[in-house]
């Protein structure tokens, strides 16, 4: 039986992952997560619950420092601690690993940088060691658009310059590139690295805009909309970003031979978007209208009291825009969740979870 460890499994897109992974695979699931509390450890608890659900247990009986239920298995533990990965490995030995653990969000790399210093950094370097030394068929491992920094040519190509980072987050994810590539090339680690763009959708990250701003004009409090609201995102929907990691998990670069004689870096980067970057006033908009369909707000809400214009914040780009022709040529998969619908499904999950 395939062994599969996915970190960052408590995670929005590490559960769904997982989710889709027990639901239509015979793999032996690992998750492994350090459960921290950058944002409400509640949600992350309640996406275990739905793991433990999916694998066929009683998902009330769960709890969060580990349990085992049909092909699936929960670790509690944190990459930055070595012997906690190497014990996984050891115990389990996965033939493929997809590494989503990481210390998330760019404005916080500037208030807690050592966070992601210990995650980002010595964490998947003790990924990479531990699949030197318990060889794996292939690493997939999270990367992220903020590598492209404040660059201007759109749309985001895989074979841009990626060298000038506007955040502590960017560089460690370029670094983290950067290392996989190395380790390919000195141990024939078959190694993919994806680029997420904005992921959003149900159960999906409190700190994230559309979240943030639901929770905000649901309390009745004012939204912030960074650099006068001239900013462009491109928002992938969580099944999108799910399809195009499993599709990747499927096709591993292949190991060959340099003309020295040596092998050369089986590493591949793919960017993983919706190829269709949205205005933030507009998406604001968007949002709101579908929260007032989903009669989460009333009809009569006063939406232009409740925002506010401000500057651009440090560490922000003004847009994010992805290229996925590789992806689409490699997987034949092309993300394309309209976000309207995306955040449709956000605000019915919403209302539900939060009885409204």
């Amino acid at each position: 039986m395939n062994k599969i460890i996915v970190t960052g499994a408590a995670g929005f897109i590490g559960a769904f992952l997982c989710k889709r992974l027990l639901e239509e695979t015979d793999a032996y699931v690992v998750g492994f997560d350090n459960i921290n509390d950058y944002y409400d450890i509640g949600i992350k608890h309640d996406r275990l619950k739905m793991l433990a659900k999916t694998a066929g247990g009683d998902n009330t009986d769960m709890v969060s420092d580990g349990f085992s239920v049909g092909h699936f298995s929960f670790i509690r533990g944190d990459i930055s601690d070595s012997k906690s990965v190497e014990d996984v490995f050891q115990n389990f030995a996965p033939s493929i690993v997809v590494n989503l653990a990481a210390q998330a969000g760019v404005r916080y790399s500037i208030e807690n940088p050592r966070a992601y210093v210990d995650s980002n950094l010595v964490g998947f370097f003790n990924i990479l060691e531990a699949c030197r030394n318990h060889p794996v068929k292939h690493l997939v491992y999270a990367s992220s658009s903020s590598v492209y920094g404040g660059n201007t040519k759109v749309p985001f190509l895989e074979t841009d310059r990626v060298d000038s980072p506007v955040s502590l987050y960017a560089a460690t994810k370029k670094s983290n590139e950067l290392m996989a590539h190395a380790y390919s090339k000195l141990y024939s680690i078959p190694a993919t690295a994806l680029r997420f763009f904005t992921v959003y959708g149900p159960m999906g990250r409190p700190d994230m805009a559309y979240f943030g701003f639901t929770n905000k004009l649901v309390r009745g409090d004012t939204i912030k909309i960074f650099n006068m609201g001239n900013c462009k995102r491109d928002f992938t929907y969580i099944d999108d970003i799910v399809e195009g990691v499993c599709r990747v998990i499927d096709t591993p670069p292949v190991v060959q031979t340099g003309a020295d004689g040596l092998p050369l870096a089986a590493h591949k980067i793919y960017n993983i978007g919706n190829s269709n970057p949205e205005n933030l006033l507009d998406f604001v908009n968007t949002l709101q209208r579908v929260l007032v369909e989903e009669d989460i707000l009333p009809k009569d809400y006063n939406f232009e009291a409740h925002r506010e214009l401000v500057p651009m914040q440090p560490g922000d780009v003004a847009v994010t825009y992805a290229d996925t022709s590789a992806l689409e040529r490699d997987t034949d998969f092309k993300p394309s969740t309209p976000l309207a619908d995306g955040l449709r499904a956000f605000a019915k999950w919403y209302k539900g979870y939060y009885k409204l």
